[in-house]
């Protein structure tokens, strides 16, 4: 609902207390139901504002059941709506204000959107990636679905936004069909699928390459065309493995010597 209409239902709604307030006020104060007789609107009025603000000078007192009911149903419902029109209006007029201020700059660094590396997920990997390309001052931006980390990179320097990556609709705004890469590196199997499909549909062309952390995962990669799987423990392992073989051949070549 927006802020206008919010504002025109609280403003009848306190002015309907109002109404309640005065001619209950002043109907009751007329028939001996108060400590003194309310003998204007005016006196309706004021004892009316008094009681809702919780002011309660004590010059007029209900006396009677049913000028005391009246009274508990005044407070009750003018605190009611005056507290939660404050409270929801205050904090409409500031979520406005946030989203204006984030759509204002996402305006300004879609501009830049053009020609960039898109991260997706900040997984080891893309937390390398990023280092590197920062100092290698390439244009690039991280996409996480955790406010608490895309805060830590915006202070860090980064480009770093929040957004469900498994969303088409909050991935659009990301222009990936304008990217020359994207990386996605998400420890979550059944998420990492998806936002391929996401990234696939939104940026045909564009290479995107996938980290992953199991074989499985790998096979249906490679069964929805991505080209470029990097399985760390398998380069890793292939990696070690090389080191494991040369210092072997090492070693021979050391007895050899030796006989």
């Amino acid at each position: 609902m927006q802020i206008k209409s919010r504002i025109a239902i609280y403003l009848s709604a306190i002015a309907g207390v109002l109404v309640y307030g005065v001619l209950g006020t002043y109907i009751l104060g007329q028939s001996g139901n108060f400590n003194v007789a309310i003998s204007s609107p005016i006196e309706a009025l004021y004892f009316t504002i008094v009681t809702i603000s919780t002011v309660g000078y004590g010059d007029i007192v209900p006396v009677t059941e049913a000028g005391r009911i009246f009274v508990i149903i005044l407070i009750i419902s003018g605190l009611s709506i005056f507290l939660s029109a404050v409270t929801v209006l205050s904090s409409d007029f500031l979520s406005e204000r946030v989203e204006k201020l984030y759509h204002g700059a996402s305006r300004v660094d879609r501009k830049r959107m053009n020609r960039h590396i898109v991260l997706i997920g900040y997984d080891a990997t893309n937390a390398i990636i990023a280092q590197r390309l920062a100092e290698q001052k390439r244009r690039f931006i991280i996409i996480t679905g955790d406010k608490v980390l895309a805060d830590e990179l915006r202070e860090k320097g980064y480009a770093a936004y929040l957004a469900d990556y498994t969303s088409k609709q909050d991935m659009e705004k990301f222009l990936l069909a304008k990217a020359t890469d994207v990386v996605i590196d998400l420890r979550d199997d059944s998420k990492t699928v998806y936002v391929v499909l996401v990234v696939r549909k939104l940026a045909k062309e564009v290479k995107i390459s996938v980290v992953v952390h199991n074989k499985e995962l790998e096979a249906h990669l490679a069964d929805l065309g991505v080209g470029s799987v990097i399985n760390p423990a398998t380069i890793a392992a292939v990696s070690l493995t090389s080191v494991l073989d040369r210092d072997q051949d090492s070693a021979k070549k050391a007895r050899h010597k030796a006989e």
